[in-house]
């Protein structure tokens, strides 16, 4: 055997150990054990210098994968990618996201969440951090958490704003999958803007909630709910009317340079139906 043989063979054999401790690892993820998978996955955007949005820092983390995308205009574009099912029960997962003077980001979502019952006992939790920079924009559109039958999800959203910072964040949540009840779900989000409250809300929807969460001072028997908050600095100057958008939907402006539209749906696309319309009528 020839030395370059040799080295061909020495790496064919560290390619599978490599394999090898990669189907471990996986293994890992999908046995999940008794204490759930930790994952965190971070996006840090920044002007380029060149009239763009550069990504110093975009980190994967295990199940929560990131990709970049083609952007619109002089935004960079971040798609969350799920590489395994998840949360389920014990998970802790966190996506952390920093906008930079100046930045323009837009995050999505490849597919739908869905928080499913594990073989870990105890609650999920989905942890959301975003800061904004003065003059630089997020638009966070990702695509809707599902609560499945027999899961315990806590998510808790806290954003950060500075002055003169613009956002569109959009949340929605379905609870049950077709013909299923609901699992358990428990929603927090904080906006802080310039250091101030801008919105504080929390929701707790199926087995466990407070008593009322479906009745029809709250859900009203439906299954789809969901917020559209936009935070644009001329809104001090000129801001909209509040009005009624369909018959479970409607537009609040917040004190502050923000409006709020708050919907419930029967489901997941009459729900993106109506913020989809409240977003187009307020970005044109």
């Amino acid at each position: 055997m020839d030395g370059m043989t040799a080295v061909r063979g020495a790496a064919v054999d560290r390619d599978r150990g490599r394999d090898r401790d990669r189907g471990r690892d996986m293994g890992r993820d999908r046995n999940r054990g008794t204490t759930g998978v930790r994952a965190t996955a971070r996006i840090a955007a920044r002007v380029d210098g060149r009239g763009g949005t550069a990504l110093p820092v975009l980190e994967s983390d295990g199940p929560l994968a990131l990709r970049r995308t083609r952007g619109r205009g002089d935004a960079a574009r971040v798609m969350l990618v799920g590489a395994m099912s998840g949360p389920l029960g014990g998970d802790r997962f966190a996506v952390e996201t920093e906008v930079g003077e100046g930045a323009r980001l837009d995050v999505g979502s490849a597919a739908a969440t869905i928080a499913l019952p594990g073989q870990a006992k105890g609650e999920a939790h989905y942890g959301v951090r975003i800061d904004v920079a003065a003059g630089g924009e997020l638009r966070w559109l990702p695509e809707q958490l599902i609560s499945a039958n027999g899961s315990d999800l806590a998510v808790s959203t806290r954003v950060e704003l500075a002055a003169g910072a613009r956002l569109v964040f959009r949340e929605e949540q379905v609870l049950g999958r077709t013909g299923e009840e609901p699992g358990r779900l428990r929603s927090r989000l904080t906006v802080l803007l310039d250091g101030r409250p801008l919105l504080d809300q929390e929701v707790a929807c199926g087995p466990g909630a407070p008593g009322g969460w479906d009745g029809p001072a709250v859900l009203g028997g439906h299954r789809a709910l969901g917020q559209l908050l936009v935070v644009r600095p001329e809104f001090v100057v000129e801001q909209p009317e509040p009005r009624v958008l369909a018959e479970t939907a409607a537009l609040t402006p917040l004190a502050g340079p923000a409006v709020l539209v708050s919907a419930l749906a029967t489901d997941a696309l009459r729900l993106r139906r109506v913020l989809d319309q409240a977003l187009a009528e307020l970005d044109g």
